[in-house]
């Protein structure tokens, strides 16, 4: 969709939020943030919608001029909203189609980034319900369980051994019928944001945040590590040298741009080794208080409201 409109202060604005995924909660909190940044911003007509079924219609008799999506996880960051907001003419904020379709899909991004010869990947199998205990033969344990089509570490599990196998596997069924399998790496986890914006010239400058490392009190960065205070201390930026840190916000961009995304997106690492091996891309990064992409903003000295600003005039992209 070419997009020719332009945001202004009197613009309709949504805020798409909510929605029908296991990741409603963080969608809440990402969107009510948004929401009030937005209003301090001085943006006159704004609203706050918690999405349903019903949402084209919404959009519709509400006649929104451009949406910010802080959708989480299914329906909202794995192209069906992105569909419905192309189908209706509405310039919305981040990835588009088929960049969220891919990057929801942990095993299609693998497929995607495996092209790219230079960027390194954790050894891992596909599997489903039938076929996964001849699969995983193929991997040395620890192992790690996650649904294919999830986020928010929902679903997740760390496998010691094959007498923990059947109960990780049950609990990814209940989110996706297929299921991504690596191999457990002990090493430093590592995220870092892609942002893009539209210089005066017109061309699109694509630039990585600080990386942000975390040591967590929990076994690995699971759900309630990243989404309750005080249980996830961030180092930021992380202690990495000069010459891994550009490599690993060089991967990012490059991960980034093979995956079609636009506007902005958080790659996840796992560095072992001195090796960054790219976990996954995030789409629709979370905007709550705990949030990663916020706190690496902040530290190139992109405050929560401007960053707001930022991803919302990426709809203009």
């Amino acid at each position: 969709m070419e997009n020719t409109k332009k945001i202004n202060k009197n613009s309709k604005i949504a805020v798409l939020c909510g929605g029908l995924s296991n990741e409603r909660e963080v969608s809440l909190r990402s969107g009510r943030n948004v929401f009030k940044a937005l209003i301090e911003l001085g943006y006159k007509n704004v609203t706050l919608i918690d999405v349903d079924r019903n949402i084209a219609s919404i959009l519709t008799d509400t006649k929104i001029e451009f949406a910010i999506n802080m959708l989480h996880g299914r329906y909202g960051e794995d192209g069906c909203i992105q569909g419905v907001l192309e189908f209706l003419n509405i310039p919305y904020s981040g990835c588009k189609v088929k960049a969220s379709s891919i990057c929801m899909d942990k095993i299609m991004t693998k497929k995607v980034l495996s092209t790219i010869p230079e960027i390194p990947l954790i050894k891992s199998v596909n599997v489903t319900k039938d076929d996964y205990r001849e699969k995983i033969k193929e991997l040395n344990y620890p192992i790690i369980i996650k649904p294919a089509n999830e986020g928010s570490s929902i679903g997740m599990t760390k496998v010691d051994n094959e007498n923990e196998l059947d109960d990780a596997i049950k609990e990814a069924l209940k989110c996706d019928d297929e299921i991504l399998v690596e191999e457990y790496l002990q090493g430093k986890s590592a995220t870092v944001g892609v942002l893009e914006r539209k210089k005066e010239d017109n061309s699109i400058e694509i630039f990585a945040t600080p990386i942000l490392g975390f040591k967590t009190k929990t076994q690995w960065y699971d759900y309630e590590a990243k989404y309750t205070k005080g249980l996830t201390e961030f180092i930021l930026p992380a202690d990495f040298d000069e010459e891994l840190t550009k490599k690993i916000q060089d991967l990012a961009i490059k991960a980034h741009k093979a995956c079609s995304c636009k506007g902005v997106s958080r790659v996840d690492f796992l560095v072992y080794n001195n090796i960054p091996y790219i976990l996954e891309i995030n789409t629709n990064p979370g905007m709550t208080d705990t949030s990663d992409l916020p706190a690496q903003a902040n530290e190139m000295g992109i405050d929560y409201n401007n960053l707001v600003e930022l991803i919302l005039r990426t709809a203009e992209i």
